[in-house]
């Protein structure tokens, strides 16, 4: 069994809605870490778009084959798609030490940005927080 590794940047990251430390089998923190990309605010939950200039804040996990699949059917990418994300293999960076580690990353797809607001400075917990939804 290989290791694997996602990367959340929204209500999965640790103490939001949807933290990703109350599934099962529990994920194994790695740290804090970015990629390069543009955080959009599609209201409840945001989205990433890969590859533009700025960077995305969120957290590494390991994870288990099991909560891979368990993710793919919450951001609705198994076992019907739903359109809004696809599933990517991306190198993102662990801050800590500053090394790229591959990692599956749920991409907003293009169709869904027009209309969206740009989350400036790419943090999910820090836009709450200065907007007032901080749960």
């Amino acid at each position: 069994m290989s290791i694997r590794h996602v990367f959340v940047y929204g209500t999965l990251r640790h103490g939001e809605t949807r933290d990703i430390n109350r599934l099962l089998p529990a994920p194994r923190l790695l740290g804090n870490a970015r990629v390069a990309g543009t955080l959009y605010d599609l209201g409840a939950y945001p989205g990433l778009v890969l590859g533009t200039s700025g960077w995305v804040h969120g957290e590494i996990y390991e994870i288990s084959p099991e909560l891979e699949r368990l993710l793919d059917e919450i951001e609705e990418v198994w076992p019907q798609q739903s359109g809004e994300y696809c599933k990517r293999e991306q190198l993102v960076r662990l801050a800590e030490n500053a090394a790229d580690i591959p990692c599956i990353v749920y991409e907003l797809s293009a169709d869904r940005i027009p209309g969206m607001a740009v989350i400036v400075g790419g943090d999910w917990l820090l836009y709450l927080r200065a907007t007032g939804r901080a749960t």
